[in-house]
């Protein structure tokens, strides 16, 4: 397999999709944003602030130039933050071919407007979208360690293109007609795991975390069903199996803001520290202002919202979720919604 790919994006996910591609044989032009990393990332082959220990093979071509690192390609990968996904997608539009597709594997909602980032894309004039999803941390991937993801695509050849595109020995990919469904699992899942972090920080335990998830999976599916979602969806890896990682594993910069909130960090000195995109911070907002807008009821991201914007202390949420009105588990299932 040959060609070139480009990918948008050098943090933690461009970076080890940029390897993974590579691997396979692609050409990849990997866009920075800034020369100077660009240059220490070309003499070093090592991407040290995100991706450490993973080495860029010679496939991978550091580039600074957006109009040079698209220049030809048949399918671009966006892997920059959600809240730039519009202004990047305005500058690539018009260095594209119609026929070219692109490939968002960045998990959230644009704040302003609450959109979908396919439907982002779409607002910019791209037509042949597909969403990358799924339980996989860079740091795994990078290393080439067993993955498996989902491509959703209204067009199933689309899906099926890029599902070649990426599937490795190490790097199963799934196809997925539902792209409301994959979107919207794969941004709400930071909310929880900010929560599921949160309770961490508390020290509250193993059963918590495992109420936080079982109910936040159910909030996902609530809102992501009234919006179009097919319920299904939400059972799939980019429903529970992109939760279960994201609100267990240390490597969720999700979870690890939420367990400094929960040890009483402010916001402001949490997300300093990181030195990455806390997705689910701008998420929160985005889905509270989705479900009041439909009436869709989701306690847990109503809580979070609660700490993230309004100061209320987490240990204040416990009580508010835990004495809420008693209601029947089957009433408010994943398959009932």
């Amino acid at each position: 397999m040959g060609g070139t790919i480009a990918v948008i994006g050098a943090g933690s996910w461009g970076t080890a999709l940029a390897v993974l591609l590579a691997g396979k044989g692609f050409s990849v032009n990997l866009w920075v944003r800034r020369k100077e990393v660009a240059r220490e990332l070309d003499a070093k082959r090592e991407n040290i602030a995100y991706l450490p220990g993973v080495t860029l093979p010679d496939g991978i071509r550091l580039m600074v130039e957006l109009a040079e690192c698209v220049k030809g390609v048949k399918l671009v990968v966006l892997a920059v933050p959600s809240h730039v996904v519009r202004t990047i997608a305005r500058h690539l539009n018009p260095l594209l071919p119609r026929e070219a597709v692109i490939v968002n594997t960045a998990k959230g909602l644009e704040l302003d407007t609450q959109k979908r980032l396919s439907e982002v894309l779409k607002e910019e004039g791209f037509e042949r979208i597909a969403v990358l999803s799924g339980p996989s941390h860079a740091e795994e991937v990078g290393r080439g360690l067993p993955t498996t993801v989902v491509v959703a695509a209204v067009d199933k050849k689309v899906a099926e293109y890029v599902q070649d595109i990426f599937m490795t020995p190490a790097f199963r990919v799934y196809t997925n007609p539902d792209m409301i469904g994959v979107e919207f699992g794969g941004a709400l899942k930071n909310i929880i795991a900010l929560a599921t972090g949160i309770a961490d920080g508390l020290g509250l335990g193993d059963n918590a975390r495992a109420a936080l998830m079982t109910r936040g999976i159910v909030e996902i599916a609530r809102l992501g069903v009234a919006l179009g979602g097919r319920p299904m969806t939400f059972a799939g890896l980019s429903g529970i199996g992109d939760l279960i990682v994201t609100c267990t594993s240390m490597y969720s910069r999700n979870r690890r803001a939420g367990i400094e909130l929960g040890r009483g960090r402010p916001l402001d000195e949490v997300l300093a520290g990181m030195g990455m995109v806390v997705e689910g911070v701008r998420t929160t907002a985005a889905a509270r202002d989705l479900a009041l807008r439909h009436g869709i009821p989701m306690p847990i991201t109503e809580e979070i919202y609660q700490v993230l914007y309004k100061g209320k202390p987490p240990q204040e949420c416990v009580g508010a979720l835990m004495q809420r009105p008693r209601t029947n588990e089957m009433e408010a299932s994943v398959w009932q919604i």
